[in-house]
């Protein structure tokens, strides 16, 4: 009788999805330390093996996705960094220490920051080495138009398919599931939500944090961008695996599909107004090169596009403070919550994040220009 009682409080407690402290995963042979994993068949963009890593907790079966950054590329000279070109991080593969990276990154992956609401989570940590934001379907071939070329396989795809069929077999009982990345991280965040979320079927709860990521309506600025990747990514043949009403004739369309698919799960994003890294990466190369001015422009504008978007759907967020003077305003969640404020409403981003994945009362926030910050009057 006292082995079916016991029986049913677990079930229970895995029916009702709560957040106890009590464990029902599987035992682990060690907690609270960074572990290697390998998928036969997945690679980084110059054919190494791609892997990625896994922190267990013994104190919670909660557990944070955080995918990488690290910028991306679509041509000879951005893959391989001719001639400065913005490329893609760690191409040339990962080296098995690279989990040192992982409190840097994010601090959703750092159990020492007091101000991270996933201290005592599960940490699956996906490196990004494929150029691709994690979501490429294809083996480009790219020339400099003078004889040399390189062979580049864009297959974030497969790799990210590969982590998330792991975190199935993995984890047996997961009440809450966070997925965030900053930059390449947060659209890889985004684009690959629908995937996680069907994918890892013991996930109850589940909360998208996009960092500095936008994918903005396709009508906007960011069109040109959206059109270059579209083909040298090979994502139409990604497009029937897309989430209903997502299209790639508007890639804005995701934010709003995956309101739809999940309407009982809290998906946000968040970024600087004044990020001059990822607006370069969706403008520069793409408008001739233009001043810093009119980047800042196409970004307002294109921001102004996806505020609009969101308001369509009660299930989605934002979060924009106006600029931060680290790493040209890019990223609100690297390194730490520190700076990512918005002062007008009186609201920290380490505040809001926790009152978001704690199922509190949140609502989207847009800081107003800051005179005296990045120029501005």
């Amino acid at each position: 009788m006292r082995s079916w009682g016991f029986a049913l409080v677990i079930a229970l407690a895995a029916c009702s999805g709560n957040d106890s402290n009590e464990i029902l995963n599987p035992p682990r042979d060690q907690y609270g330390t960074w572990e290697k994993v390998e998928f036969p068949g997945t690679v980084c963009g110059n054919n190494t093996p791609f892997k990625m890593f896994v922190n267990y907790s013994k104190d919670s079966d909660n557990l944070a996705v955080v995918f990488e950054p690290g910028g991306a590329c679509w041509d000879y000279d951005s893959c391989t960094g001719k001639n400065g070109i913005r490329g893609a991080a760690n191409v040339d593969g990962i080296p098995d220490d690279h989990w040192q990276m992982a409190p840097f990154i994010s601090p959703f992956l750092n159990r020492d920051y007091p101000d991270s609401p996933t201290t005592k989570w599960n940490y699956v940590y996906v490196p990004y080495c494929t150029g691709d934001v994690h979501t490429g379907n294809t083996v480009a071939t790219y020339d400099d138009g003078s004889g040399a070329s390189i062979d580049f396989h864009h297959e974030g795809h497969n790799d990210t398919e590969a982590v998330t069929a792991w975190i199935d077999q993995s984890f047996t009982h997961v009440p809450k599931m966070l997925v965030t990345g900053c930059s390449a991280g947060g659209v890889g965040s985004l684009v690959n939500y629908h995937f996680l979320r069907k994918g890892v079927h013991a996930a109850q709860k589940a909360y998208l944090l996009d960092d500095s990521g936008p994918i903005f309506p396709t009508s906007g600025y960011s069109g040109m961008m959206h059109a270059k990747i579209r083909s040298a990514w090979n994502l139409d043949s990604l497009a029937s695996q897309l989430p209903p009403g997502a299209t790639l004739d508007d890639m804005g369309t995701m934010n709003t599909a995956l309101a739809d698919e999940f309407p009982h799960d809290r998906l946000a994003t968040t970024f600087f107004q004044r990020d001059y890294d990822f607006s370069l990466y969706s403008y520069e190369r793409f408008y001739n090169f233009p001043p810093k001015d009119q980047i800042m422009s196409m970004w307002a504008a294109d921001t102004d596009l996806l505020v609009s978007l969101y308001a369509t759907k009660k299930n989605l967020y934002y979060f924009l403070p106006y600029y931060r003077n680290v790493n040209d305003s890019h990223c609100t969640t690297v390194l730490s919550f520190a700076g990512s404020d918005i002062e007008d409403h009186h609201m920290t981003l380490a505040q809001w994040v926790n009152d978001f994945v704690d199922d509190k009362p949140i609502v989207s926030m847009r800081e107003a220009p800051v005179s005296g910050e990045d120029g501005t009057p």
